[in-house]
């Protein structure tokens, strides 16, 4: 128990649920984890979607600059008698200078939530593999 304290690890955390409650019926104990590791699982999963929603809105967001963009470059355009390659140059510059801005901030978003929510996969396929391993030694026949 005291190792399942030091350790601070969501299975740490979930083994010393565990532990807390041998002597009760197996299916106690096994709620008990359970529930904190649904608890554990929430810690880990808790900001990832902040992420995903940053890669889905930045290209959006990217894309409302550049019709803005456009909308300024041909509306100062058309106030003038004579339209120079020099203004609407510089309403499509500004544009474009939107779209690659929300296209990378939402790539890099995007490869980071997928990163995260593989290590959490990861992390979450570990905690059962860890749970299985402590309730199978608690459900082991004693032999003597």
């Amino acid at each position: 128990m005291d190792l399942c304290k030091r350790t601070r690890t969501p299975e740490g955390r979930i083994l010393y649920k565990g532990l807390m409650r041998i002597g009760k019926p197996t299916r106690d104990i096994s709620d008990a984890i359970e529930n904190t590791a649904q608890l554990e699982i929430f810690e880990l999963e808790k900001n990832v979607g902040v992420l995903g929603t940053i890669s889905g809105a930045a290209p959006m967001l990217g894309f409302l600059g550049t019709v803005i963009g456009m909308i300024i470059a041909f509306f100062a355009t058309s106030a003038q008698d004579q339209a120079s390659a020099q203004m609407l140059a510089g309403g499509i510059y500004s544009a474009m200078a939107n779209t690659a801005a929300g296209l990378i901030v939402g790539l890099l978003a995007y490869l980071f939530y997928n990163i995260l929510v593989i290590r959490i996969d990861r992390s979450v396929y570990s905690l059962q593999l860890t749970v299985i391993d402590f309730l199978d030694i608690l459900n082991k026949p004693v032999t003597h």
